[in-house]
């Protein structure tokens, strides 16, 4: 999206931003439709929010960036600001403020985005950096789409019948195993160009790493059940020490939605329960449950740049591509993305999705740890506001990379970073694992 002239190129920018608001919503729809308003409204884990407060919450943002800033218009609602300030909200008190109900809820975001269409047939994308590429409208769709997945996240934690349905993953078209080697070198991080990429991945700068390896394919539910049996959560070798202290609070002893099934394990999910299928890659898991799994196999989390140097850059030409396979944007042959399924492919499932070396599923299925802690990149310039990232800067978070199943591809691609504290599981994150390259294997 970067035809920004008016004319032409801005009709079909704004015929791209309609279906990008349009499919968001639709999505947003489906997963408030499909429960009664007792369950709109009810807090299904203190670590979420009740599902209306998600639906008002988007349409206030939304109030906030497009009609009142970019569009200058009068407020829908200035009244329900502080009810949907995240920050001034925390998630465990907001089933005791006084919400709008779920029939108010849905109105407001309705009459909301109409005035957002009434904005974007007369917008010049001119006008200022703020609108330049639509990027305020991209803005909004992405900030939708993350809470859709926290929506279906919630979906997730929520007890009852299954009330979400969606087809099987793919079944694995290619065997995929080991590991890759990537060689030293330097490799670009970050965009200067995307239109729609967020303050936090940029700008684009050269980072050298060494020579390092890293696993073709995420960790997945047979190799976990292996340090499970090994006695893994039971030693605190493999352990940091604030890992450890956090599994023995929380009385960690196998991933999120787990439990025992005679000799093996079930995982619940969206309500029905399934044999642990061994070829898919592990949710549900800690940063401090990959670290020790990494520990314990004799390896560590890649950092983030590794990670970004695996998934982007092409060794035949030297630069950073948007995608694994390329700059087109994913299709369904390329990665487990847009809620398309409802947990993760196994490994194996995609192999149009692989990366120039053959690192596979770095996009979509699971969110994936990084070792990194979540800071800016050099030259961080906060934008179009400091809470979107800059706030968050610092040593508590770690950044997640790659997307989930339950992830858009409006809000995935190969710079965009995500982060969450390392006792987070309800979200849908697993990882991979990586290692110093020895010496004889880092030769040309």
């Amino acid at each position: 999206m970067t035809d920004t002239t008016e004319g032409l190129g801005a009709e079909r920018l704004r015929d791209r931003i309609a279906a990008e608001l349009d499919r968001t919503r639709a999505r947003t729809a489906l997963l408030t439709d499909v429960v009664d308003e007792a369950e709109l409204v009810r807090q299904h884990s203190p670590l979420m929010s009740p599902l209306v407060w998600d639906l008002a919450h988007v349409g206030n943002q939304e109030e906030l960036w497009l009609v009142r800033d970019v569009g200058g218009r009068d407020p829908v609602r200035r009244d329900i600001d502080d009810l949907y300030d995240a920050f001034k909200q925390p998630r465990k008190d907001r089933p005791a403020l006084p919400l709008l109900p779920p029939g108010e809820a849905r109105a407001y975001v309705s009459t909301v985005r109409a005035k957002v269409y009434d904005l974007l047939d007369v917008i010049r994308f001119t006008d200022r950096p703020l609108v330049t590429d639509g990027f305020a409208f991209g803005m909004v769709v992405q900030h939708e789409q993350q809470h859709d997945e926290t929506m279906l996240a919630t979906h997730q934690l929520r007890s009852g019948p299954a009330v979400l349905h969606a087809p099987p993953p793919p079944e694995p078209r290619a065997t995929v195993g080991g590991e890759v080697l990537v060689p030293a070198g330097p490799f670009t991080m970050g965009t200067d160009t995307d239109p729609w990429a967020l303050d936090n991945e940029r700008p684009a700068h050269r980072v050298d790493l060494p020579a390092y390896v890293i696993d073709a394919a995420p960790v997945t539910n047979g190799q976990f059940r292996r340090f499970i049996a090994d006695g893994g959560y039971d030693d605190p070798r493999w352990w940091s020490t604030a890992g450890w202290a956090h599994r023995i609070e929380a009385d960690l002893t196998a991933p999120m939605h787990w439990r025992r099934d005679g000799d093996g394990w079930a995982y619940r999910r969206f309500g029905r329960w399934s044999a642990v299928r061994d070829d898919e890659p592990v949710v549900h898991v800690g940063w401090y449950e990959a670290q020790a799994y990494a520990t314990w196999a004799g390896k560590r989390l890649p950092t983030e740049a590794e990670w970004e140097k695996a998934a982007r850059w092409d060794p035949a030409t030297g630069r950073s591509r948007r995608y694994p396979w390329g700059d087109d944007d994913p299709t369904a042959a390329h990665a487990n993305l847009d809620q398309r399924h409802l947990w993760p492919a196994p490994v194996g499932a995609y192999p149009d999705g692989a990366s120039p070396l053959g690192v596979h599923q770095l996009m979509g299925d699971v969110w994936e740890w990084t070792s990194t802690a979540f800071r800016g990149h050099p030259g961080f310039t906060a934008f179009p506001y400091r809470e979107y990232s800059e706030v968050f800067f610092g040593d508590d978070y770690r950044v997640l990379r790659g997307g989930s199943f339950g992830t858009d591809r409006a809000a995935c691609r190969g710079t965009f970073r995500n982060w969450d504290y390392p006792i987070r599981r309800q979200i849908f994150s697993g990882f991979r694992c990586a290692r110093d390259a020895r010496p004889e294997e880092s030769q040309p």
